[in-house]
């Protein structure tokens, strides 16, 4: 973890090549994010993949949780040795138990009846009675707020797939680019009746046209190759 005040600047040219050999060896870099990650700032993540970045500027696929997402070089820098994953304790107020406030006895004196003209004369009667105030102290519990809801997107437009993440207001990716296997594995994880079937159908549309193209560069081949031959047998 990075001390607090500390300035975490991004990854160079030479830490990610770095990343790329480790990756190509198994292993798994662990990165700190910095100030430009936003809200997740000092957390520590590993990265897990480095997709292309002619594609995205954020090519750096990092592993937080059960998550892995896609940042750019400055989002991210090599963590230092000992440097674990941070967690907010999350403050919760205990209500305040209302307070019950003792018995008050009140000397009472109440005037003596006629008939009894004798007692009042020898000093009256007093009468003690017991009165308890209500508190009047509002107890309010707090409730502990809890993080901003995260939204996943996968989405297919122009024969393109994509994927997006956003947590609260911040997005935490950008649309990018993937493959139509990945997009069907994702939508596998979905028990919607209906999407795997529109996905599978999107795929064999693409496959079909995939087809007649290849179809027509070998006709297109063809012709090539017979229009070389004829030259050939010219010379």
């Amino acid at each position: 973890m990075a001390a607090e005040g500390a300035t975490v600047q991004g990854l160079s040219a030479q830490e990610l090549q770095g990343f790329r050999e480790a990756l190509a060896a198994g292993r798994k870099p662990r990165v700190v994010f910095t100030a430009s990650a936003g809200q997740i700032a000092g957390q520590v993540g590993q990265v897990v993949e480095l997709t292309d970045p002619a594609v995205s500027d954020e090519f750096v696929v990092v592993r937080f949780g059960r998550d892995e997402l896609p940042f750019s070089p400055a989002d991210v820098a090599v963590a230092p040795k000992g440097a674990g994953r941070r967690v907010e304790p999350v403050k919760v107020e205990a209500p305040v138990e209302p307070v019950v406030a003792e018995p008050e006895f009140l000397v009472e004196r109440r005037p003596v009846p006629a008939a009894r003209e004798e007692s009042r004369v020898s000093g009256g009667e007093a009468a003690v009675a017991a009165e308890a105030k209500p508190a009047r102290r509002a107890v309010k519990a707090v409730k502990p707020k809890g993080p901003a809801g995260l939204t996943v997107t996968l989405a297919y437009a122009e024969g393109e797939w994509t994927v997006a993440a956003q947590q609260g207001a911040k997005a935490l990716a950008k649309p990018y680019v993937i493959r139509p296997v990945e997009a069907l594995k994702m939508v596998a994880l979905i028990d919607v009746p209906g999407v795997q079937e529109a996905v599978e159908q999107i795929l064999a549309a693409e496959r079909a046209e995939a087809e007649q193209q290849a179809e027509r560069l070998r006709a297109e081949l063809a012709e090539i190759e017979a229009r070389l031959a004829e030259l050939r047998d010219a010379g």
